[in-house]
């Protein structure tokens, strides 16, 4: 009682008294009784206070919320109160669930920023909102200095503020489920990206290698054709080099009698010999051997050549349309990014 006093004392100046507990104000100054209820409650929290803590209860540590009540190494804080703005461990919050004067109390988590509840210029518990300035304000602060302002009380504005965030929240909610039900259509849409772009690789590896084993066999057919006409043009010309050969070394042989007859002197031995010699066989002039031009290469050149012009004039004539169709890939084209940009915005 004599704390209450001392605290309306300092308030005499500005002849409004307020309770340290509620923070109600009065005009006059009210007259103080004994609270017989309450001092017997006070008197039963002294008699548990000395008992010893249960071997359940933990102490608190540099980071917990502390009981305000215990005395000594404190008890952690269960929850706290804010209209007593203390904390309490589950021991000294017992009235708050006993006693009817306390249970129309406010209890949370423990909170080490209770005090933030207090206005620092009157020293009161902030239970009005301004709207006007956006801050909470105490009663003090009502009357003076926030005085015509558009204010409710913190519990209001709290309740306000509550249906309004449960509006957004509900809101998000929506937005979360139908961009959820989006990226499946995404995942979806990447499946189905991925497996056409293999089926057309694969489509696309294949016909090219068809064309590039067609090349090699036509190439190899070409090859074996022109090989075995250059054998048959070389077994020709040999053959007739054979013929040839023999024919200048009969030749030769024959020149070689007829100089060894013409070299004899005896009249009777060169006149015995001379009808001894064969008759030569018909020899064949070299301008009468008629070499047929090789055609046949250059043609087979110049069809290769041609077949070369003609499927480059099909790829120089195609492949744009290909290459038109590949070029899709780039982002700022692709018929997609169009609606994810409709989706982003």
């Amino acid at each position: 009682m004599n704390c209450i006093k001392t605290h309306w004392d300092k308030e005499n100046v500005k002849k409004l008294y307020s309770c340290p507990q509620c923070r109600k104000t009065f005009t006059p100054r009210p007259v103080l009784v004994k609270n017989t209820m309450l001092a017997d409650l006070v008197e039963e929290l002294k008699k548990t206070g000395l008992q010893a803590a249960p071997a359940n209860h933990c102490y608190a540590g540099p980071k917990d919320v502390a009981c305000d009540v215990c005395t000594g190494r404190r008890l952690k804080a269960l929850q706290s109160c804010l209209v007593c703005l203390a904390s309490y461990c589950e021991i000294h919050l017992q009235p708050h669930y006993d006693s009817p004067t306390f249970k129309k109390h406010n209890l949370v988590d423990p909170s080490n920023k209770l005090q933030e509840n207090i206005c620092s210029r009157h020293n009161e518990v902030m239970k009005m909102f301004c709207r006007t300035d956006q801050q909470c304000i105490c009663y003090i602060c009502l009357k003076y200095e926030h005085g015509g302002h558009n204010t409710v009380s913190a519990a209001a504005e709290r309740t306000m503020r509550q249906r309004k965030l449960e509006g957004s929240r509900l809101n998000i909610q929506q937005r979360i489920l139908k961009r959820e039900k989006d990226l499946k259509v995404l995942h979806r849409e990447v499946e189905a990206i991925n497996v056409l772009a293999d089926k057309t690789v694969e489509h696309s590896e294949k016909s090219f290698t068809e064309l590039i084993r067609l090349m090699e066999r036509r190439s190899s057919h070409a090859k074996q054709q022109v090989r075995s006409q250059q054998r048959a043009e070389l077994s020709a010309v040999e053959e007739l080099q054979e013929k040839l050969e023999q024919e200048i070394n009969e030749l030769k042989k024959n020149n070689a009698e007829l100089e060894k007859i013409s070299h004899t002197e005896d009249l009777n031995q060169f006149l015995h010999n001379y009808p001894s010699l064969s008759p030569l066989s018909e020899s064949k002039d070299s301008s009468s051997i008629n070499f047929r031009p090789l055609r046949y290469f250059e043609d087979v050149t110049d069809a290769v050549s041609e077949i070369r012009d003609a499927l480059l004039d099909v790829m120089d004539e195609e492949w744009p349309y290909v290459s038109r169709l590949l070029r899709v890939v780039d982002a700022s084209l692709s018929p997609r990014r169009t609606v994810w940009n409709v989706y982003s915005s």
